[in-house]
């Protein structure tokens, strides 16, 4: 195993400092410099040498040397020119790399097309069907590109990433606690979530105001399969959660206006048994697919 750079405080500062940068708190930039969480990160993301790994937030490349060794190949994505070009100097000695200096969001629904086609022609170029999300993800784009990543013609087999706490609770929350939500509900429905570690404020460089968490997230084939429509489904909780404080028949009906009447909203909770002054936040995944496809079906009949 070759010997990686420690990414120490002292290291950044004087790197920094040579340079000529800061780190930029618009970009979430906050620096692991713990080792060994890096390292648990690593590990928790079990990668092969068939795996295609996407990385968004290459940062100064720490996490993508130890990375790179061990996958089939590297994806990483970095926005800030300066931190790319930082990054460039560690990456280099990797054949196996391709650093792309561009933000990795389109919009807040959309990845950048040329970056899913590059993964696929990385996955062409090793032969493999699958590729695995593992960073450090920067805070404010972690929910978007988790979210988004099950949206995509390709499918993450896994995404191990280091987020705020607050978020990797709220991806994990079960039904009628406050951090249940449509986000909850969307990769649970999908996917087998692991807290792996809580991290302090103080493993960072500069040092969050909160507290992170390693998550790992693994994607369930057959689960997937089983959605019928999941655009539709993403749609359809995404509306259920809202207004998460108001009563069933009335979120229902504000989200098939102009698709479905009153009366027909009422039908289709009375033939599905729902209760029209629950709430969504009480209800659990695999009812809220199950009520999904009642309504799915419902516009299906009255549209053919």
């Amino acid at each position: 195993m070759p010997e990686f750079r420690n990414q120490t405080i002292s290291y950044l500062t004087s790197k920094f400092r040579e340079i000529g940068i800061r780190p930029v708190s618009k970009h979430g930039q906050n620096f692991l410099i713990d080792m060994n969480l890096l390292d648990l990160l690593v590990r928790s993301a079990d990668i092969q040498k068939d795996d295609v790994i996407l990385e968004i937030g290459t940062g100064t490349g720490t996490l993508s040397t130890r990375m790179a060794d061990q996958a089939g190949y590297l994806v990483t994505v970095e926005i800030d020119p300066h931190m790319a070009t930082f990054a460039t100097e560690e990456l280099d000695p990797f054949e196996n790399v391709v650093l792309l200096n561009y933000d990795a969001l389109r919009n807040k629904n959309n990845f950048r097309p040329e970056m899913i086609e590059t993964i696929k022609e990385k996955m062409a170029e090793i032969g493999t069907d699958h590729f695995k999300l593992a960073a450090n993800l920067p805070y404010n784009v972690a929910t978007p590109i988790i979210s988004n990543l099950l949206r995509t013609e390709i499918t993450p087999k896994s995404m191990t990433v280091t987020i705020q706490k607050e978020l990797a609770e709220r991806i994990i929350a079960t039904p009628g606690t406050k951090d249940y939500s449509a986000l909850s509900v969307w990769i649970q429905s999908q996917c087998r979530c692991e807290l792996v570690r809580i991290l302090p404020p103080s493993v960072f460089w500069p040092a969050p105001k909160v507290h992170s968490a390693i998550l790992h997230i693994e994607v369930e084939p057959e689960r997937r399969a089983a959605i019928p429509d999941l655009e539709f489904f993403h749609e359809f909780n995404r509306s259920l959660f809202f207004h998460r404080r108001k009563f069933l028949r009335s979120v229902l009906q504000s989200s098939f206006k102009g698709k479905l009447d009153k009366a027909e909203v009422d039908q289709v909770m009375e033939q599905g048994g729902l209760d029209p002054s629950a709430r969504a936040e009480n209800f659990t995944v695999d009812e809220i697919l199950a009520m999904t496809e009642l309504f799915r079906h419902k516009l299906a009949e009255k549209d053919a």
